[in-house]
């Protein structure tokens, strides 16, 4: 049946039945000044009665009470009748006449917190017991039923009914409803991927038949990486210190690219412990262009400017512990998008305040390096899972293949490079010393391109900085993955490099080895590769 485009439905009856009741109290005084009669359940009722707003009970509708711990209170056919009967439809209209069944022409609803009780860590029972079945299933009805029913399912649509109410003499339009159609159908589809998705992870479930991802508008872009696309950045409810966290201090809102490059910098930075010294980040296109520790943040900061001075220009900086005034200072002296940390002094956000494009963003802390989690890529009528890569070695886990053994200053310069060849994209090759990367190779098809690259680059900045060789004659150089013939170590020797890192696994290992010792090099396996795509 066709309705009109513009069709009004005079709001007379409401139900309201809500687990957060913020803004409860003023929203349902607002109804009843309006005329509007408020049916309700359990503890919105006795909020609202409380209040001094008339309210009746559903119990008192239905004529059956709460039961089951309140498992069963609102599905009955005097509830879905009064939301999914079609006022236009006499024979809908003759059922709801006969049995006694009054309209509903507002529900409001939202659900039992079950996303909050899992991120506490409950147990199982106290998980199965918070999933919402009445309030899906009200919400549902009433949204099919958007030709005549409105659904609220989020507190901060209240003013928005009321100004839409105002507007339209009691009323509201069909546009209206259509669109709070379509947020409580997303309510909900984004509720039972919450469920099916922790009872997947709780029964050991790695590959369940039916996967979804769901996530909340925090922000709608100008557009995505280019111009010509547009683009919407959406929250998870993760708690994850990052970007999706952050609390911005100043600056233009982020762009798709900057939330992109900003959460790589920060992936990256937090593998280094704030326990262990300060260290710094800087992306450029989701590429590290410089990353290092300093004994201070103004130290850490200019040691990985020092790798790449002219990609870090528009770059996002990462750091692992407090901006300090000084620093800030530092990093004000070139054009930059976007500074991340998990806190930031009084001196730097007064030194920052100067630079109005430049945003400021502080999380509270760093994201744990180690804990699971999923990530997905779409593809041509699919998508991908994958755990996310939380990898990680330490100097017990490495194996040296070669006759010469790598120093504990090469060892620690070995892992920090693999450490960061870890958020490189492949094919990737980093040389470092003294814990400081001095060349980054990035995303070449050939693992000997990116070998030439990252020298390049480290030859290009000994020109600037006026030295008389490159950094890498003496570096340790990690490699996400293995060498699959000798010539790639035979380039990292011509760069003057002394120890590499690398996965190990290639049928041509013994060859890559001999090659090792032949050039006099130091060379450790890890057992564990980091592909970035």
């Amino acid at each position: 049946m066709t309705r009109p485009a513009e069709s009004r439905q005079v709001l007379k009856r409401a139900l309201i039945s809500v687990s957060d009741k913020t803004g409860l109290i003023d929203f349902a005084k607002a109804l009843e000044a309006r005329g509007v009669q408020i049916l309700s359940t359990g503890g919105s009722a006795k909020a609202i009665r409380e209040a001094g707003v008339a309210v009746t009970d559903v119990a008192d509708v239905t004529g059956f009470p709460e039961m089951m711990d309140g498992r069963v209170k609102t599905l009955h056919p005097k509830v879905h009748g009064g939301l999914l009967a079609l006022r236009d439809n006499a024979d809908h209209v003759a059922a709801m006449e006969e049995h006694g069944i009054g309209g509903i022409d507002l529900l409001v609803v939202n659900l039992y917190p079950f996303e909050a009780t899992v991120a506490k860590g409950a147990e199982y029972d106290d998980c199965i017991e918070n999933i919402d079945i009445g309030g899906p299933a009200m919400i549902r009805a009433a949204a099919k039923n958007h030709g005549f029913v409105t659904t609220i399912v989020d507190v901060q649509d209240y003013d928005a009914l009321l100004a839409e109410l105002d507007a339209n003499e009691g009323a509201t339009t069909l546009p209206f409803r259509q669109r709070q159609a379509q947020i409580a159908y997303a309510r909900t589809a984004a509720y039972d991927t919450a469920v099916s998705t922790w009872m997947a992870g709780a029964i050991g479930e790695e590959q369940p038949r039916r996967r979804a991802f769901a996530g909340t508008l925090a922000q709608g872009l100008r557009y995505g990486e280019n111009p010509h696309q547009s683009a919407a950045f959406y929250v998870t409810g993760e708690e994850r210190p990052g970007v999706a966290t952050a609390k911005q201090w100043q600056g233009k809102e982020l762009s798709y690219n900057n939330i992109n490059d900003t959460d790589a910098a920060f992936e990256l930075v937090a593998e280094f412990d704030p326990a262990e010294g300060p260290a710094c980040a800087i992306i450029k296109h989701a590429n590290p262009c410089g990353v290092a520790r300093g004994a201070t943040a103004l130290e850490a900061y200019k040691r990985a400017f020092d790798c790449d001075r002219t990609s870090a220009f528009g770059g996002i900086i990462a750091l692992n512990g407090t901006l300090d005034g000084a620093t800030a200072e530092e990093i004000a002296g070139i054009f930059t998008e976007v500074v991340i940390a998990p806190d930031a002094d009084e001196d730097a956000k007064r030194i920052f305040a100067a630079k109005k494009n430049l945003r400021l963003l502080t999380t509270g802390g760093l994201p744990d390096i180690r804990a699971g989690g999923t990530a997905f890529r779409q593809v041509a009528g699919g998508f991908l899972v994958q755990g996310r890569d939380n990898g990680h070695v330490t100097m017990s886990d490495l194996k040296i293949v070669t006759e010469r053994q790598p120093s504990e200053a090469e060892l620690a310069d070995l892992l920090f490079a693999w450490t960061v060849a870890k958020h490189v994209k492949s094919n990737a090759i980093v040389y470092a010393k003294d814990r400081a990367t001095v060349g980054v190779g990035a995303g070449q098809m050939s693992r000997v391109d990116s070998t030439r690259i990252g020298r390049r680059k480290s030859e290009d900045m000994a020109e600037v900085l006026g030295l008389s060789e490159p950094l890498t004659n003496g570096a340790a150089v990690a490699s996400d993955a293995f060498f699959p013939f000798a010539d790639g170590i035979e380039a990292l020797a011509e760069a003057g490099a002394r120890a590499v890192i690398q996965p190990g696994g290639s049928m041509r290992d013994a060859e890559v080895i001999e090659a090792a010792n032949r050039l006099g090099l130091a060379m450790v396996f890890t057992g564990q590769r980091h592909f970035r795509h």
